[in-house]
Protein backbone atom coordinates (compact mmCIF):
# COMPACT_ATOMS: atom_id res chain seq x y z
CA UNK A 1 0.00 0.00 0.00
CA UNK A 2 1.07 3.62 -1.07
CA UNK A 3 2.41 5.51 1.73
CA UNK A 4 0.60 8.38 1.38
CA UNK A 5 2.60 10.89 3.08
CA UNK A 6 5.22 10.65 0.39
CA UNK A 7 2.57 11.92 -2.49
CA UNK A 8 4.47 13.70 -5.09
CA UNK A 9 1.66 15.45 -7.60
CA UNK A 10 -0.69 17.65 -8.65
CA UNK A 11 -4.39 16.32 -8.11
CA UNK A 12 -7.27 18.51 -9.68
CA UNK A 13 -10.11 18.85 -7.80
CA UNK A 14 -13.52 19.93 -8.52
CA UNK A 15 -14.55 22.34 -6.08
CA UNK A 16 -17.33 21.72 -4.22
CA UNK A 17 -20.10 25.47 -3.57
CA UNK A 18 -19.68 26.21 0.05
CA UNK A 19 -15.65 25.72 0.37
CA UNK A 20 -12.87 28.14 0.15
CA UNK A 21 -9.62 26.94 -1.46
CA UNK A 22 -8.45 26.68 1.85
CA UNK A 23 -11.06 24.48 2.77
CA UNK A 24 -10.17 22.07 0.13
CA UNK A 25 -6.15 21.99 0.71
CA UNK A 26 -6.86 21.50 5.00
CA UNK A 27 -9.74 18.36 3.68
CA UNK A 28 -6.65 17.11 1.93
CA UNK A 29 -4.13 17.46 3.80
CA UNK A 30 -6.68 15.06 5.81
CA UNK A 31 -6.94 12.81 3.35
CA UNK A 32 -3.54 12.45 1.83
CA UNK A 33 -2.02 12.65 5.67
CA UNK A 34 0.22 15.66 4.56
CA UNK A 35 0.94 18.75 5.41
CA UNK A 36 2.97 19.90 2.09
CA UNK A 37 -0.25 21.15 -0.23
CA UNK A 38 -0.76 23.92 -2.51
CA UNK A 39 -3.23 25.15 -4.76
CA UNK A 40 -3.04 27.43 -7.68
CA UNK A 41 -6.31 29.39 -8.16
CA UNK A 42 -8.06 30.65 -5.22
CA UNK A 43 -11.81 30.58 -5.97
CA UNK A 44 -14.33 31.89 -3.99
CA UNK A 45 -17.00 29.79 -1.43
CA UNK A 46 -19.72 29.85 -4.63
CA UNK A 47 -17.74 29.00 -6.83
CA UNK A 48 -16.88 25.60 -8.00
CA UNK A 49 -14.80 23.77 -10.76
CA UNK A 50 -11.07 23.15 -11.14
CA UNK A 51 -8.98 23.33 -8.34
CA UNK A 52 -5.28 21.87 -8.81
CA UNK A 53 -3.61 20.57 -5.92
CA UNK A 54 0.07 20.54 -5.96
CA UNK A 55 1.21 17.78 -3.23
CA UNK A 56 4.94 17.38 -2.13
CA UNK A 57 8.17 17.95 -4.13
CA UNK A 58 5.24 19.79 -6.58
CA UNK A 59 4.47 22.53 -4.16
CA UNK A 60 7.89 23.84 -5.39
CA UNK A 61 5.88 24.81 -8.90
CA UNK A 62 2.99 26.86 -7.58
CA UNK A 63 4.82 30.71 -7.97
CA UNK A 64 6.56 29.14 -11.43
CA UNK A 65 3.70 28.20 -13.15
CA UNK A 66 3.78 28.96 -16.85
CA UNK A 67 -0.21 28.96 -17.54
CA UNK A 68 -1.62 31.56 -15.56
CA UNK A 69 -4.87 31.72 -17.62
CA UNK A 70 -8.04 30.28 -17.10
CA UNK A 71 -11.39 29.06 -17.91
CA UNK A 72 -14.90 30.06 -16.52
CA UNK A 73 -18.44 29.57 -17.12
CA UNK A 74 -20.39 32.19 -15.07
CA UNK A 75 -24.47 32.62 -15.10
CA UNK A 76 -26.01 36.46 -13.85
CA UNK A 77 -28.81 38.36 -13.74
CA UNK A 78 -29.21 41.80 -14.42
CA UNK A 79 -31.67 44.50 -12.61
CA UNK A 80 -29.73 44.00 -9.60
CA UNK A 81 -26.36 45.13 -7.48
CA UNK A 82 -25.17 43.40 -4.29
CA UNK A 83 -22.19 44.51 -1.98
CA UNK A 84 -20.42 41.70 -3.28
CA UNK A 85 -20.94 41.86 -6.80
CA UNK A 86 -22.50 38.13 -6.61
CA UNK A 87 -26.24 36.63 -5.72
CA UNK A 88 -24.77 36.42 -2.19
CA UNK A 89 -24.12 39.63 -0.95
CA UNK A 90 -26.52 42.22 -0.01
CA UNK A 91 -28.74 44.07 -2.50
CA UNK A 92 -27.74 47.65 -3.00
CA UNK A 93 -30.08 48.58 -5.80
CA UNK A 94 -32.75 47.23 -7.90
CA UNK A 95 -33.55 48.94 -11.23
CA UNK A 96 -35.61 48.11 -14.73
CA UNK A 97 -34.40 46.29 -17.25
CA UNK A 98 -35.08 47.61 -20.49
CA UNK A 99 -32.04 45.82 -22.87
CA UNK A 100 -32.30 42.34 -24.76
CA UNK A 101 -29.59 40.14 -25.78
CA UNK A 102 -28.47 42.36 -28.40
CA UNK A 103 -27.04 44.92 -26.25
CA UNK A 104 -26.21 42.83 -23.45
CA UNK A 105 -23.92 41.58 -26.15
CA UNK A 106 -22.60 44.71 -27.43
CA UNK A 107 -21.48 45.99 -23.86
CA UNK A 108 -20.09 42.43 -22.93
CA UNK A 109 -18.07 42.78 -26.13
CA UNK A 110 -16.56 46.30 -25.29
CA UNK A 111 -14.57 44.49 -22.44
CA UNK A 112 -13.10 41.55 -24.12
CA UNK A 113 -9.28 42.31 -24.89
CA UNK A 114 -6.62 44.31 -22.57
CA UNK A 115 -8.66 46.37 -19.67
CA UNK A 116 -8.24 47.87 -16.43
CA UNK A 117 -10.21 46.30 -13.36
CA UNK A 118 -10.51 48.09 -10.37
CA UNK A 119 -10.63 45.02 -7.82
CA UNK A 120 -13.81 44.72 -5.39
CA UNK A 121 -13.71 45.06 -2.13
CA UNK A 122 -15.09 41.87 -1.10
CA UNK A 123 -11.41 39.85 -2.11
CA UNK A 124 -8.20 38.70 -0.93
CA UNK A 125 -6.13 41.62 -2.44
CA UNK A 126 -4.24 43.46 0.21
CA UNK A 127 -4.12 47.08 0.95
CA UNK A 128 -1.40 48.36 3.64
CA UNK A 129 -1.49 44.48 4.77
CA UNK A 130 -5.03 43.62 5.26
CA UNK A 131 -7.40 41.78 3.41
CA UNK A 132 -10.09 43.62 1.68
CA UNK A 133 -12.84 41.86 2.36
CA UNK A 134 -11.71 41.90 6.61
CA UNK A 135 -11.95 45.66 5.88
CA UNK A 136 -15.14 45.06 4.02
CA UNK A 137 -16.64 42.61 6.60
CA UNK A 138 -16.05 46.00 8.84
CA UNK A 139 -18.18 48.23 6.29
CA UNK A 140 -14.55 50.00 5.91
CA UNK A 141 -14.18 50.89 1.76
CA UNK A 142 -10.60 51.95 1.05
CA UNK A 143 -9.43 53.14 -2.08
CA UNK A 144 -7.88 50.81 -4.59
CA UNK A 145 -5.64 50.62 -7.74
CA UNK A 146 -7.30 48.96 -11.09
CA UNK A 147 -5.04 46.82 -12.53
CA UNK A 148 -4.73 45.84 -16.11
CA UNK A 149 -6.20 42.26 -17.26
CA UNK A 150 -6.87 40.36 -20.40
CA UNK A 151 -9.89 39.26 -21.31
CA UNK A 152 -9.06 36.59 -24.03
CA UNK A 153 -12.74 35.93 -25.10
CA UNK A 154 -16.13 36.14 -24.18
CA UNK A 155 -19.23 34.14 -25.93
CA UNK A 156 -22.74 33.71 -24.98
CA UNK A 157 -24.01 30.26 -24.40
CA UNK A 158 -27.55 31.09 -22.95
CA UNK A 159 -29.52 34.32 -22.99
CA UNK A 160 -33.15 34.81 -21.15
CA UNK A 161 -34.40 37.77 -22.36
CA UNK A 162 -37.35 37.49 -20.80
CA UNK A 163 -35.78 36.43 -16.67
CA UNK A 164 -32.89 39.15 -17.78
CA UNK A 165 -30.48 35.91 -16.60
CA UNK A 166 -27.22 34.98 -18.96
CA UNK A 167 -24.59 32.42 -19.00
CA UNK A 168 -21.18 33.25 -20.80
CA UNK A 169 -18.07 31.44 -21.18
CA UNK A 170 -14.78 33.50 -20.45
CA UNK A 171 -11.16 33.09 -21.14
CA UNK A 172 -9.12 35.90 -18.49
CA UNK A 173 -5.80 36.49 -17.48
CA UNK A 174 -4.53 36.08 -14.00
CA UNK A 175 -6.16 38.08 -11.67
CA UNK A 176 -9.12 38.64 -13.41
CA UNK A 177 -12.43 38.90 -10.85
CA UNK A 178 -15.19 37.40 -13.05
CA UNK A 179 -18.56 38.95 -10.73
CA UNK A 180 -16.55 42.30 -11.46
CA UNK A 181 -16.54 41.24 -14.85
CA UNK A 182 -20.00 41.25 -14.65
CA UNK A 183 -21.03 44.00 -12.20
CA UNK A 184 -18.97 46.45 -15.02
CA UNK A 185 -21.35 45.03 -17.87
CA UNK A 186 -24.00 45.65 -16.15
CA UNK A 187 -23.10 48.98 -15.31
CA UNK A 188 -22.15 49.82 -18.66
CA UNK A 189 -25.87 48.73 -19.56
CA UNK A 190 -27.34 51.17 -16.46
CA UNK A 191 -29.15 48.65 -14.98
CA UNK A 192 -26.44 46.64 -12.63
CA UNK A 193 -25.86 43.15 -12.91
CA UNK A 194 -24.82 40.46 -10.44
CA UNK A 195 -23.10 36.95 -10.91
CA UNK A 196 -25.20 34.05 -9.70
CA UNK A 197 -23.13 31.18 -10.59
CA UNK A 198 -19.71 30.50 -11.38
CA UNK A 199 -17.40 27.70 -12.55
CA UNK A 200 -13.97 27.05 -13.61
CA UNK A 201 -13.33 25.19 -16.17
CA UNK A 202 -9.68 25.59 -16.30
CA UNK A 203 -6.60 26.67 -14.33
CA UNK A 204 -2.77 26.17 -14.85
CA UNK A 205 -3.80 24.17 -17.71
CA UNK A 206 -5.83 21.55 -16.42
CA UNK A 207 -9.69 21.10 -17.48
CA UNK A 208 -12.51 19.43 -15.63
CA UNK A 209 -12.27 16.17 -17.06
CA UNK A 210 -8.91 15.60 -14.93
CA UNK A 211 -10.75 16.72 -11.69
CA UNK A 212 -12.48 14.64 -9.13
CA UNK A 213 -14.10 15.23 -6.49
CA UNK A 214 -13.07 15.24 -2.76
CA UNK A 215 -15.44 11.96 -1.93
CA UNK A 216 -13.63 10.10 -4.84
CA UNK A 217 -10.25 11.01 -3.61
CA UNK A 218 -11.19 9.79 0.05
CA UNK A 219 -12.09 6.54 -1.50
CA UNK A 220 -8.79 6.21 -3.17
CA UNK A 221 -6.86 7.10 -0.28
CA UNK A 222 -8.88 4.61 1.55
CA UNK A 223 -7.99 1.60 -1.09
CA UNK A 224 -4.30 2.84 -1.08
CA UNK A 225 -4.89 3.85 -4.50
CA UNK A 226 -4.36 7.90 -4.25
CA UNK A 227 -0.83 7.77 -5.89
CA UNK A 228 -1.51 4.85 -8.12
CA UNK A 229 1.14 5.46 -11.67
CA UNK A 230 -1.41 3.64 -13.88
CA UNK A 231 -2.19 5.71 -16.75
CA UNK A 232 -5.33 8.21 -16.38
CA UNK A 233 -4.57 8.29 -12.43
CA UNK A 234 -6.20 11.38 -10.87
CA UNK A 235 -2.36 12.09 -9.44
CA UNK A 236 -0.25 13.53 -12.12
CA UNK A 237 2.83 14.01 -12.37
CA UNK A 238 5.03 17.10 -11.61
CA UNK A 239 5.78 17.86 -14.95
CA UNK A 240 2.34 17.76 -16.39
CA UNK A 241 2.46 21.12 -15.25
CA UNK A 242 5.11 22.19 -17.53
CA UNK A 243 4.79 20.48 -21.03
CA UNK A 244 3.50 23.90 -22.41
CA UNK A 245 7.48 25.00 -22.21
CA UNK A 246 10.03 24.70 -24.68
CA UNK A 247 12.14 20.91 -23.88
CA UNK A 248 15.06 20.72 -22.91
CA UNK A 249 16.44 16.85 -23.60
CA UNK A 250 19.62 15.78 -21.54
CA UNK A 251 21.69 12.97 -21.88
CA UNK A 252 22.68 10.83 -18.61
CA UNK A 253 26.14 12.64 -17.57
CA UNK A 254 24.27 16.10 -18.43
CA UNK A 255 21.59 15.38 -16.49
CA UNK A 256 23.84 14.95 -13.26
CA UNK A 257 25.64 17.50 -14.16
CA UNK A 258 22.44 19.37 -14.80
CA UNK A 259 20.80 18.18 -11.26
CA UNK A 260 24.17 19.31 -9.04
CA UNK A 261 23.43 22.96 -10.19
CA UNK A 262 26.36 23.02 -13.23
CA UNK A 263 25.42 25.35 -15.78
CA UNK A 264 25.92 23.68 -19.40
CA UNK A 265 27.04 25.24 -22.53
CA UNK A 266 23.09 26.16 -24.70
CA UNK A 267 24.98 25.28 -28.28
CA UNK A 268 25.50 21.25 -26.78
CA UNK A 269 21.94 20.54 -25.62
CA UNK A 270 18.79 19.87 -27.92
CA UNK A 271 15.86 22.07 -27.10
CA UNK A 272 12.61 21.52 -28.96
CA UNK A 273 8.79 23.19 -28.88
CA UNK A 274 6.08 21.28 -30.01
CA UNK A 275 8.58 18.51 -31.63
CA UNK A 276 10.25 21.23 -33.24
CA UNK A 277 14.37 21.62 -33.15
CA UNK A 278 14.83 25.24 -31.21
CA UNK A 279 18.07 27.40 -31.78
CA UNK A 280 19.13 28.49 -28.15
CA UNK A 281 18.54 32.48 -29.51
CA UNK A 282 14.99 31.25 -30.07
CA UNK A 283 14.25 30.36 -26.75
CA UNK A 284 12.59 32.82 -24.07
CA UNK A 285 12.00 32.41 -20.52
CA UNK A 286 11.69 28.77 -18.70
CA UNK A 287 12.51 25.67 -20.24
CA UNK A 288 11.53 22.07 -19.15
CA UNK A 289 14.18 19.74 -18.75
CA UNK A 290 13.74 16.46 -18.82
CA UNK A 291 16.54 13.17 -19.24
CA UNK A 292 15.45 9.55 -20.59
CA UNK A 293 11.41 10.44 -20.60
CA UNK A 294 11.93 11.93 -16.73
CA UNK A 295 10.66 15.32 -15.75
CA UNK A 296 14.31 16.90 -14.15
CA UNK A 297 13.15 20.67 -13.10
CA UNK A 298 12.74 24.10 -14.38
CA UNK A 299 15.38 25.63 -16.09
CA UNK A 300 16.31 28.85 -18.37
CA UNK A 301 19.04 30.30 -20.58
CA UNK A 302 21.45 32.70 -19.36
CA UNK A 303 24.23 34.19 -21.52
CA UNK A 304 24.82 31.22 -22.98
CA UNK A 305 24.15 28.50 -20.36
CA UNK A 306 21.28 26.59 -19.19
CA UNK A 307 20.97 27.70 -15.72
CA UNK A 308 18.98 25.62 -12.61
CA UNK A 309 15.63 27.47 -11.90
CA UNK A 310 14.31 24.90 -9.87
CA UNK A 311 15.18 21.08 -9.60
CA UNK A 312 11.81 18.47 -8.78
CA UNK A 313 13.99 15.09 -8.47
CA UNK A 314 14.78 12.79 -5.46
CA UNK A 315 18.33 14.29 -3.97
CA UNK A 316 20.48 11.09 -4.85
Amino acid sequence: MNRLAELNGILCIDKPAGFTSFDVVAKMRGIAKTRKIGHAGTLDPMATGVLPLFLGRATKACDILPRQDKKYLATFQLGLTTDTQDSTGTVLSRSPVTVGKAQVRAAAARFVGEIMQLPPMYSAVKVDGQRLYELARKGVQVERKARKIVIYSLEFTECNDIEHTYQIQVHCSKGTYIRTLIADIGEALGCGAVMTALRRTMAAGYVLEECITLAQAQQLADAGELGSQRLGAPLMPIGSAFTSLPRVFLGKSQARLFCNGVRLDAQRIQITRQGKPLLPEQVQGHLEVVSNKEFLGVAQLVQGELRLVKLFTLEE
